[in-house]
C-alpha cells in the first residue's frame, strides 16, 4: 500500500501537493530532460526524486493524463508532448535520405501498422500478409521539388527488443505525426548493435535513384529495411561516417 506522508494533504485554501508536482514534473518534460515518447522513471523513483509519497506521484501523473501531457500502456508511462530531443541526432539518422526542416519544405512522417511490401516481408523474415510497423516519409520543397519518400518496415525482432518503437502499435493509424528520428539510438540503448547495408540504384527512364537500407542487429537478425526514393535532378545524397579512433 502507497505510503501517505502529513505534507501530501496541505490546508483547503493551497494548492494542492499533487498539483505541484504535476506542475514540476511537466517543467521537467518541456526542458527536455526526458524526451518525447520516452518511458518516464517509475512512481518510486519519481517519488525520491520529489521527495513525496508514491500516491502523490500518481495523482499528479493522472492529471498530465487527463490533460494529454503523458499517456500510460503496459510498457510503463511516457511524455506525449511535441517537439524535439534536446540530445543531438546520431550522424546515422532516420530514415536514410530525412533531410533537416527548411524554411519553404515540407516534411511528414507517419506510421500503420499493416502488411509491409512484399520484398519487405522477405527480408525481415515476415510471413507474407502479417503486418508490422510502418514508417512513411515524405519531403519535398513547397514547390515539390526535390521530393524524397521513404518507406520503412521494422521487423517482429526491433518490435520485440525496443519498447519505444513496439509502443507506436496502437497509435499506428497513419493520421498522427510519427518521425522516429531517434529509432536508431533507441535501438542502440536496447542493447543491438547496428550493421547497415545501404544499396544504390539508378531507377531507369528517370531522373530519380533508390537506396534501400537493410538494418541487421549483432546476431544477423534483421531489424527494419528502408526503401527511399530521391528525384535526384538537383538534389545529392550525403552520406557521413564516423570512424573509430585508433587506440595506441
Amino acid at each position: 500500500m502507497a505510503r501517505t506522508t502529513p505534507h501530501d494533504h496541505p490546508p483547503a485554501e493551497e494548492e494542492p501537493l499533487y498539483r505541484r508536482i504535476a506542475t514540476q514534473l511537466l517543467g521537467e518534460l518541456r526542458e527536455g530532460r526526458i524526451p518525447p515518447g520516452e518511458r518516464l522513471p517509475g512512481e518510486r523513483r519519481l517519488a525520491e526524486h520529489f521527495g513525496v509519497s508514491r500516491e502523490t506521484v500518481r495523482q499528479a501523473l493522472e492529471l498530465l493524463r487527463r490533460d494529454g501531457l503523458v499517456a500510460t500502456d503496459r510498457r510503463g508511462s511516457h511524455a506525449t508532448l511535441s517537439g524535439l530531443p534536446v540530445e543531438a541526432p546520431a550522424s546515422l539518422a532516420f530514415p536514410v535520405g530525412a533531410a533537416a526542416a527548411a524554411p519553404g519544405t515540407v516534411a511528414r512522417a507517419t506510421v500503420t501498422w499493416e502488411p509491409p511490401p512484399p520484398d519487405h516481408a522477405e527480408v525481415l523474415g515476415l510471413a507474407p500478409g502479417r503486418p508490422t510497423l510502418v514508417h512513411t516519409y515524405r519531403y519535398a520543397t513547397a514547390d515539390g521539388r526535390g521530393l524524397r519518400t521513404a518507406v520503412t518496415s521494422f521487423s517482429a525482432v526491433a518490435l520485440a527488443e525496443v519498447e519505444e518503437l513496439a509502443r507506436y502499435r496502437d497509435r499506428a493509424d497513419g493520421t498522427a505525426t510519427a518521425h522516429l528520428r531517434r529509432a536508431y539510438d533507441w535501438m542502440r540503448r536496447a542493447g543491438l548493435t547496428l550493421h547497415h547495408r545501404d544499396a544504390i540504384t539508378r531507377l531507369a527512364s528517370t531522373p530519380s535513384v533508390r537506396v534501400t537500407r537493410q538494418v541487421h542487429d549483432q546476431y544477423a537478425r534483421p531489424l527494419e529495411i528502408t526503401d527511399l526514393v530521391v528525384d535526384a535532378q538537383k538534389d545529392a545524397l550525403v552520406y557521413e561516417f564516423t570512424l573509430p579512433g585508433r587506440a595506441d
